[in-house]
C-alpha cells in the first residue's frame, strides 16, 4: 500500500454504489496532471461517509485533493497505447468550498 496525495478535477460525477453487503460506498474519477502535462486518471473508492458525502457535492471538473491508499496500474487505449493511471482508496477529501447541509 502507497499513502497518497491526489489532487485534480472530478471526471464525470461520483457514483452511489451498494456491495454485496449492502453497505453503501461512492466511486468517481479523479483527471490530475502530471509534472510533464500528461493525464493521469484515478480511479477512487470511499467507504467512510464524510468523503463519500463530500464527493456527492462535487460536479463534474470541481477541483478536488484526495488523501488515501493509492495502487499504481496501467490500461490499454481504444489504440492500443498502454497508459498508466491509480486506483486509490480514499480516506480524507479536501474541496475548495463546502456545500450546505
Amino acid at each position: 500500500m502507497i499513502d497518497g496525495l491526489v489532487g485534480g478535477r472530478l471526471y464525470g460525477e461520483a457514483q452511489i454504489r451498494t456491495g454485496q453487503n449492502g453497505k453503501r460506498f461512492v466511486t468517481c474519477k479523479v483527471r490530475a496532471t502530471t509534472n510533464d502535462g500528461d493525464t493521469i486518471f484515478v480511479n477512487v473508492i470511499a467507504f467512510d461517509d464524510e468523503v463519500q458525502g463530500a464527493l456527492l457535492a462535487l460536479g463534474d471538473a470541481d477541483s478536488v485533493a484526495l488523501s488515501g491508499a493509492l495502487t499504481p496500474k496501467v490500461w490499454t487505449d481504444k489504440n492500443g497505447l498502454i497508459k498508466p493511471a491509480v486506483d486509490m482508496v480514499a480516506y480524507r477529501v479536501l474541496v475548495g468550498y463546502r456545500g450546505e447541509g
